[in-house]
């Protein structure tokens, strides 16, 4: 009987594992599925760790945004935002080598060796749900701030990512039909709107 058990359990975790392309330890344990199953399935080379907590089938299909999935699936209460959020929405050349990160200022540093995070930290509560979005990316709720949010907040960031960086987003998000009002909503929240004023005129 335990056998028989073993081997349901094991067919479940393949099932899963076929419908999702990241399979989440959480996940598992509130199906059922033990470790030494998982174990079990990973020495036979169907399943694999991705990073601590988060598995895929061998054969699953991936996408380019995989990475931002492993970190929301490591830390649920995230916003996906600046450079790595230009790079969702295809905007500019600049390239994330790390994952960027927003998190409350007193929220504990995610311990994640791979992918490598930028935490940006705030202690406003508005951060978190004006102008994010929610994505499904594999499977995994990805909290990711919109393409004016995130131009907005280059702007308050202007010192870590440069100017260049934070002008070539706002020309092209303006250029993508986006209303100057509508990011000038986002400046004011992050009150670089003075800032922010001058180019919109120029650029507009």
């Amino acid at each position: 009987m335990a056998a028989h058990q073993h081997i349901n359990k094991t067919d479940l975790l393949l099932e899963f594992a076929k419908e999702r392309p990241l399979l989440l330890a959480r996940e598992l344990r509130e199906a059922g599925i033990s470790h030494s199953t998982l174990s079990a399935v990973m020495a036979s080379g169907q399943i694999e760790r991705v990073s601590r907590g988060v598995y895929r089938h061998v054969d699953a299909s991936w996408d380019e945004h995989l990475h931002l999935s492993e970190v929301a699936a490591r830390v649920p209460k995230a916003v996906i935002v600046l450079v790595s959020a230009l790079n969702y929405h295809q905007i500019g050349t600049h390239q994330a080598h790390r994952v960027w990160i927003q998190l409350k200022q007193n929220a504990v540093t995610p311990r994640i060796d791979y992918p490598a995070i930028e935490v940006i930290r705030t202690r406003n509560d508005w951060a978190f749900t004006k102008g994010v979005e929610i994505h499904d990316l594999n499977g995994i709720e990805v909290s990711i701030t919109n393409s004016a949010r995130t131009v907005a907040d280059c702007f308050k960031h202007r010192s870590k990512l440069g100017l260049d960086l934070c002008l070539e987003a706002l020309r092209e998000v303006l250029g993508s039909g986006t209303k100057p009002s509508e990011i000038l909503s986002y400046a004011r929240l992050n009150r670089v709107e003075n800032i922010m004023i001058p180019y919109l005129q120029t650029l507009s």
